[in-house]
């Protein structure tokens, strides 16, 4: 700043303290403070210094006009509105944020499908609704029209901006009614039942632009009501159903000092989600990103940031439907999706390669008065928009309810911390995910020959499982053995040989093992080569794509693949429906073994798998 400034600030500035002594409060506050050119010069020079000042109320009256500049500031220094343009997009809007937050985080934008092409905009109240106007005086946006007879709009320190009668609590019009991407603490997504008005979330476009984007997040009140996160019109992610204490899909969402959750249901009048803050201090928010995902922040004064406090779909199990109908997805296990007891894959092929998404079916049709109810513990429940929810039954009167419906395909308790109230389910059970820990227990209806004695399963679970480990202990104690005595032989045989003899013997000494299919009926001739698994070949040959095939003959196709440490292969893929059989894929690989010769392709290994046989080459 000049000198020349300074000096013009310092005059005044004394200019205003010898009149500050000579004239009443009273009279400098009715006379002096509009026409005394000391007071004209002070509010001139800060005027021009500082150009983007906040009013210092939160209020707007209908003879009052807020421009650019100019801000309305919650009570408690909580929140400020007003115009603002995002990153470099060159377009303005009306919205909130935090108001002593340095990095600018915006909660609300009134004119997100409507930008301004310049700052000239103005916001004022006009016909009992508050309006925006451009530099041309066109309404570019406005609130519903009210009733008001002299209405004011407030900033309060929720967040909240509302229109209602000056002297009266009564909200006429509030932006709470209608979000953008941020629910902030006493913010309800759900529904108006009585109206059908809904409130949910959508995400920006982009970081720059604050217009209405592809992903919103809803609540669907059909059924037993929970949140749905979308992608235009595809399900992504799910919640699951409120169960007491938190949304079943999300079992890490514990009581946090401070945050109260809570989940309304009022058949007649309301459904919705919201939460409250206690500790005025504390600030955190829900938000849907332009990038799909469901985020909760809370913000760290010591650090200065937004701390990521969860998220969602985090996961592969978070996917929608990621395990199809009766599938259940458990990131604990490999792969991912498992069939629950009494059903198997409805696409064995798919399943294999590692492609749920078919679902499962019963191996066992039901009988309804004879079936029986699996117990399944820490889990996800299915999708329970198309469910029945009964609040006030008890666990046993809903197992009787679901016994006596023979569509009834599951049940569960609607609160678990009462084990009160009954959900069921009928039709195809979806989107099912086990936890290792939280959740809660399903009950799924099986045919009686596939639960057994009881309808708990745990203690058959636990039998077979250590019966499984003590199998697989004998079956390793054997091929170590079977191994050992092998490689006796092999040094027996080879020993007096040269190299070229040695590998052949090791090529045709060796046994040609199945881990799908048992040739124990077939005579192997005590032939053995390194055996690729199906999966591996899959990958190298990019699923058998035609870009990689080479050539056809009388018995396949050969394909070209690259291993995982990158050597390159050639798979000859026999066909199923050549006649080849066991005997002639033996003779093949006797014939490729002693044929072996510098000038020659050599073999590398085979795959043996389902109906699948294949051999592999350099």
């Amino acid at each position: 700043m000049s000198s020349t400034g300074l000096s013009q600030i310092k005059i005044t500035l004394k200019c205003f303290v010898i009149e500050r002594r000579e004239t009443s409060a009273k009279n400098m506050i009715m006379n002096d403070i509009t026409s005394h050119p000391c007071y004209t010069n002070l509010f001139l020079i800060i005027f021009i210094l500082f150009p983007t000042i906040a009013i210092s109320v939160d209020t707007l009256t209908a003879t009052q006009n807020l421009t650019y500049g100019k801000t309305l500031v919650s009570s408690d220094d909580v929140f400020e509105l007003g115009f603002f343009s995002p990153g470099s997009s060159g377009k303005w809007y009306i919205g909130i944020w935090y108001k002593n937050i340095v990095q600018r985080t915006y909660v609300w934008v009134a004119n997100r499908d409507d930008p301004l092409a310049n700052s000239s905009g103005v916001l004022r109240i006009i016909n009992q609704r508050i309006g925006l106007f451009d530099g041309s005086q066109n309404l570019v946006w406005s609130s519903n029209q009210t009733k008001a007879t002299n209405p004011v709009a407030q900033l309060q320190d929720s967040g909240n901006f509302v229109l209602k009668e000056a002297g009266s609590d009564e909200i006429l019009w509030q932006s709470f009614d209608y979000p953008t991407d941020t629910l902030l603490p006493q913010m309800k997504i759900g529904w108006d039942l009585k109206t059908g008005f809904e409130w949910y979330l959508t995400s920006w476009k982009s970081t720059d632009d604050p217009s209405t984007g592809d992903n919103s997040f809803k609540l669907d009140f059909h059924g037993f009501p929970e949140g749905f996160l979308w992608n235009k019109q595809e399900r992504k992610y799910r919640s699951g159903p409120w169960n007491g204490v938190r949304f079943s899909g999300v079992p890490e969402m514990k009581p946090i000092e401070g945050i109260n959750f809570e989940f309304f249901i009022d058949q007649d009048h309301d459904v919705y989600y919201s939460f409250f803050i206690e500790n005025k201090n504390l600030f955190s928010r829900l938000i849907v990103s332009p990038d799909g995902f469901l985020q909760r922040f809370t913000w760290i004064e010591a650090n200065k940031i937004w701390n990521p406090f969860w998220y969602a779909p985090k996961d592969q199990c978070d996917n929608y439907g990621e395990c199809g109908p009766f599938g259940i997805c458990d990131t604990n296990a490999s792969p991912v999706c498992q069939c629950m007891r009494g059903f198997e894959p409805k696409d064995p092929q798919a399943w294999s390669l590692r492609d749920g998404s078919g679902g499962c079916v019963r191996k066992t049709e039901l009988q309804c008065s004879e079936d029986k109810f699996l117990q399944l513990k820490n889990m996800k429940l299915p999708d329970t928009t198309t469910s029945f929810v009964d609040y006030n039954m008890t666990l046993k009167e809903c197992e009787a309810f679901c016994s006596r419906n023979c569509s009834c395909t599951a049940y569960a308790n609607t609160n678990i911390t009462g084990g009160t109230g009954c959900v069921t389910w009928t039709g195809e059970l979806k989107d099912i995910r086990k936890y290792a820990e939280g959740g809660q227990d399903l009950y799924v209806r099986l045919a009686a020959s596939d639960i057994g004695d009881g309808a708990n399963a745990t203690p058959i679970i636990i039998g077979v499982t250590v019966g499984s480990a003590i199998l697989i202990l004998g079956l390793v104690a054997c091929f170590l053995w079977r191994r050992k005595t092998l490689l006796g032989r092999q040094i027996r045989k080879t020993e007096p040989r040269g190299h070229p003899e040695r590998s052949q013997d090791l090529l045709l000494n060796q046994v040609v093992i199945s881990s799908k299919r048992d040739y124990s009926a077939e005579k192997t001739d005590d032939l053995e080569l390194p055996l690729f698994d199906f999966e591996t070949i899959v990958r190298a040959t990019d699923n058998f794509t035609d870009y990689n095939k080479l050539g056809q003959g009388g018995f396949g196709i050969v394909y070209k693949g690259r291993l995982l440490e990158g050597q390159e292969i050639a798979v000859k893929r026999l066909s199923r429906n050549s006649g080849q059989g066991i005997e002639e894929f033996k003779n093949e690989v006797r014939l490729i073994a002693k044929l072996q010769h510098r000038n020659l392709v050599r073999l590398l290994g085979c795959c043996v798998e389902m109906d699948e046989k294949m051999l592999v080459y350099e």
